[in-house]
């Protein structure tokens, strides 16, 4: 019966992650709304697209990389392109597959975001461990990310953060 239960120390470490899952989006979500005006799921989005070296990603990948299902991409993408930051195209290579790709104007966006964005993360997250604590943590959640996910299909573990 004893098995059932998370010790003491399981218990603390669930329950801090638990809030911090909710505060860091919300933390990272109101930094980019107050410096760029947009979310930081569709701030994601375009990250994964600058990060790509023709600045274009097939949807499906995109959905994969900026952690988001299929149809919420779509939307996040819709806007984008409203804005003229995203326009979609089909793929060239077998015509079947729909592209998103980064325009200039969005390559810009990026561009201005990202020290933000940076120091946003910095703060909420690596200022207030040690160097030691930061390796450590990297380690535990790349473990807990091939546990949950051992093809590495569902998620992109150690991507970058920043526009080339």
């Amino acid at each position: 019966m004893a098995d059932q239960w998370l010790d003491d120390e399981q218990q603390r470490t669930w329950r801090a992650w638990l809030a911090v899952s909710e505060l860091l989006p919300r933390v990272l979500d109101a930094q980019m709304q107050r410096d760029a005006g947009i979310s930081h799921a569709a701030y994601v989005v375009l990250a994964m697209l600058s990060e790509s070296p023709a600045r274009s990603r097939r949807m499906s990948d995109l959905a994969r990389r900026a952690n988001q299902s299929q149809s919420r991409l779509s939307h996040t993408v819709a806007r984008l392109e409203e804005r003229g930051w995203v326009r979609r195209e089909r793929a060239a290579d077998d015509g079947r597959g729909n592209l998103a790709v980064l325009t200039d104007a969005g390559w810009e966006v990026v561009v201005a975001a990202a020290p933000g964005h940076v120091a946003a993360v910095r703060e909420a997250v690596f200022e207030s461990l040690t160097e030691e604590q930061a390796r450590v943590f990297g380690e535990a959640l790349q473990a807990i990310g091939q546990r949950l996910d051992p093809s590495g299909t569902e998620r992109v573990y150690g991507a970058t953060d920043r526009p080339e």
